[in-house]
């Protein structure tokens, strides 16, 4: 039988200093989508963008994803895109689609999908979080993207929200058909996993942990179970960081994001393999494509984008919303980054 645990929550939790580049203007140019439900009915009422589910091959795997483009968009006509990669643990049709459907308003095609392995997409074990696929999984996304007749090959970016800011940043480093990147409230996974979501969990927990993931595929090889355990704690005290209370509250309640594609679950042997993964591996050398990282001031997740924006070379830019946290970034504060995210895209994936 399959056990759950919170074992995330002790992984991912200390205090941060908090310091910025640049900040937001306060302005909401429109209004905010703070539900599911309500994003649903917004953009099949919208006439102004067009959703389309789509199918692409990753290796051997089937993905699942979600075009959004601008109803009149021309086919003989050559448009920018930009790859939309979900947050750990979530799936396309929560803050990856949200940013996909802000975008194509914006004149811009934005393709959200799930991870192999997650929501619809095909992948054996499932739930399995691997940061090498993850990697690849934008690859092939780009792929999918020079097969579509209208889609311009030259201008071609990617976009990321939590996890998967820093997983399209780990892209980019060494996929050039990638032109610019933008992360929002970016967490490396692999420094989020081993030194905890306050970055203070000591190396000694560390290897604990992994002792117990070695203990766990010994067993599985000789006939157990797999264990599976949480990205967000399913329930909160006074103990848990404020970035994950406000997950939970994104995550697992009716009233906010909860999708049955997403069950706030992983594979517990996933995290060796992401203990292993640095995101921003290469980034001082490799990386040449202009950089935007975006964070909330009172995120406690800050500390990975200035960690980003430290090591990068390439244009880059750290845009902080005054008063923004993790979550507020999801679906609260978007309208306050769209148009910098426009801004942005409109000058690196320019035509020539």
């Amino acid at each position: 039988m399959k056990k759950k645990s919170n074992i995330l929550l002790a992984l991912l939790v200390s205090t941060l200093g908090i310091s910025g580049i640049s900040n937001a203007k306060d302005d909401i140019t429109s209004r905010e989508i703070l539900t599911l439900s309500d994003f649903n009915k917004e953009v099949s009422s919208d006439t102004t963008v067009k959703r389309k589910e789509v199918t692409f091959i990753n290796n051997k795997l089937k993905m699942a994803g979600i075009i959004f483009s601008p109803a009149n968009l021309d086919e003989g006509k050559k448009y920018p895109s930009v790859v939309v990669l979900h947050p750990g643990g979530g799936i396309k049709e929560q803050t990856a689609s949200l940013y996909a459907y802000r975008l194509a308003q914006q004149g811009f095609v934005a393709l959200a999908f799930d991870a192999s392995h997650q929501g619809a997409s095909e992948g054996e074990p499932r739930f399995l979080e691997n940061p090498i696929e993850r990697v690849e999984d934008v690859r092939s996304a780009v792929d999918y993207l020079t097969t579509i007749s209208y889609i311009d090959r030259e201008r071609i970016g990617a976009l990321g929200i939590c996890a998967g800011g820093a997983y399209a940043i780990a892209a980019t480093i060494t996929e050039k058909r990638i032109k610019a990147v933008v992360s929002v409230s970016a967490v490396n996974i692999g420094d989020g996993f081993r030194k905890g979501w306050l970055a203070n969990t000591p190396v000694s927990e560390q290897l604990a942990t992994l002792k117990a993931i070695a203990d766990k595929r010994t067993e599985i090889a000789n006939g157990k179970d797999q264990t599976m355990v949480n990205y967000v704690p399913e329930t909160v005290d006074k103990s848990t960081p404020h970035d994950l209370v406000e997950a939970t509250a994104y995550y697992r309640t009716e009233a906010r994001w909860k999708h049955a594609n997403a069950p706030n679950t992983m594979l517990f042997t996933s995290i060796d393999k992401i203990f292993a993964f640095d995101a921003y591996q290469g980034i001082e050398t490799l990386l040449t494509q202009p950089l935007l990282l975006i964070a909330g001031s009172k995120a406690e997740s800050l500390w990975h984008s200035q960690r980003a924006y430290k090591l990068a070379k390439s244009p880059k830019e750290l845009f902080l919303v005054k008063g923004g946290t993790h979550m507020s970034l999801y679906d609260k504060d978007v309208m306050k980054v769209i148009p910098k995210i426009s801004q942005f895209f409109n000058k690196n994936l320019a035509s020539k």
